[in-house]
């Protein structure tokens, strides 16, 4: 069986350390311009060097997406990134455009060209125009099933790529081509500014009854009816592998270093696990399901693989997350006396329980027995203020990388 690839999304220079230590083949970023989540902290020209040097010393490839729908006055700009990009060379950049996607053929020779899923591939045809056109891979539309998968698979050129979205949040509309955002906020989905709108509270108005706001439910809150559930197939790579796909993919640039880290080392070991042996993946199915319930998440759903989805793959009645961790911080530097350097994320105190998640998919559990201030070696009770530099002691020494977790403060109650 031919192994996939694990591909991993990073919004941020920590958050791809994080995912090439915890599991990734390869990551996924987004510059500073032409890129579709213009929120996430992306990268810049020095930070995306770092990167790619980072990656490819440890034998991880990096993508960077250039997958915005161009205007006219967007082209000069993009001349010009695609350029720097030719110089920075990362191993593909991702495009939809195919405006854009003939100007990086042009002026960053040598570097593959992946077709982004918002050109709603969903055939073997749209395959081989994109191979004629020189492309190495597309991204699948997410609206295809395993059956499809297969065929498109038979179809297409050995040497033509399948990637597809196994992990992550699912949007309303077709491969994520939305306009609500645009319409409703001003901000486009499609340029990098979506507000997710899909995640609201709606109602029914009558054409005749302005005004008169109608539950979609018997439900005086309205409903949540373009909420969909996330996409997980951690249950189904055995599917998964079997319907050629050679890239598994995971949504999430907007997301944080718990959630790459939990995600990413889950899915390796899967995995990992089915090509050792399949009986050692059936036997592990009760770790995979609790390791990736670690990140914030919507409840699941398997998407359109097993075929189109039903009223069950929504949720009516919450746009919120089940979050049963709590991210700490990631280790930065571990000192000689054992204490270690973190960015808080999040409040915790001394003599608090929490969780050393580790790349290898094991858990050490600590006890924090000291915390002070990194810049005046204060010591502190609890550390309440995000984004402050600490220095931790707890009653075990961890590695850099490691991910620090505890447990809900509402699930202890």
């Amino acid at each position: 069986m031919k192994k996939p690839e694990l591909l991993l999304p990073a919004g941020n220079l920590d958050t791809l350390k994080t995912a090439v230590i915890y599991g990734a083949d390869a990551v996924y970023i987004g510059g500073e311009a032409f890129s579709l989540r213009a929120k996430a902290d992306n990268f810049d020209k020095e930070s995306m060097t770092e990167a790619i040097a980072f990656a490819h010393e440890r034998g991880v490839k990096v993508y960077v997406t250039v997958n915005i729908f161009a205007h006219n006055y967007d082209l000069p700009g993009a001349e010009s990134y695609l350029k720097e990009l030719s110089g920075i060379r990362p191993d593909a950049l991702i495009v939809s455009d195919p405006g854009l996607f003939m100007m990086a053929k042009r002026l960053a020779p040598g570097i593959d060209l992946h077709v982004s899923t918002q050109m709603n591939t969903t055939n073997y045809e749209s395959y081989l125009f994109w191979h004629e056109l020189g492309a190495k891979r597309v991204v699948n539309a997410r609206e295809l099933s395993l059956k499809e998968l297969k065929e498109i698979r038979a179809r297409i050129p050995e040497d033509m790529e399948m990637e597809s979205f196994v992990h992550g949040a699912m949007c309303i509309s077709y491969s994520g081509r939305c306009l609500l955002s645009a319409y409703m906020t001003g901000r486009s989905a499609n340029r990098g500014a979506c507000t997710h709108p899909c995640r609201w509270n709606y109602s029914v108005v009558e054409e005749k009854r302005p005004g008169e706001f109608f539950p979609v439910e018997e439900n005086e809150r309205g409903t949540y009816i373009f909420n969909s559930k996330d996409l997980c197939m951690i249950e189904h790579i055995p599917e998964l592998i079997a319907s050629g796909i050679d890239s598994f993919k995971v949504e999430g640039r907007m997301k944080t270093q718990l959630y790459v880290a939990s995600v990413a080392r889950a899915y390796r070991k899967a995995i990992d696990d089915y090509l050792e042996d399949p009986a050692l993946y059936e036997q592990n199915l009760p770790l995979y399901r609790e390791e990736i319930r670690k990140c914030t998440y919507r409840e699941y759903t398997t998407g359109f693989y097993f075929g189109k989805p039903d009223e069950t793959a929504q949720i009516y009645d919450s746009n919120t997350y089940v979050k049963n961790y709590t991210f700490l911080g990631s280790v930065s530097e571990v000192l000689p006396d054992g204490s270690f350097r973190i960015e808080q994320k999040n409040k915790f105190s001394v003599g608090d329980e929490i969780e050393i998640l580790k790349a290898d998919c094991s858990t050490v559990y600590a006890k924090v027995l000291k915390i002070r201030d990194a810049e005046t070696k204060e010591e502190q009770e609890s550390c309440p203020h995000s984004k402050q530099q600490l220095l931790i002691t707890l009653d075990t020494v961890p590695e850099v990388y490691d991910i620090l977790t505890e447990v809900t403060k509402q699930l202890q109650e």
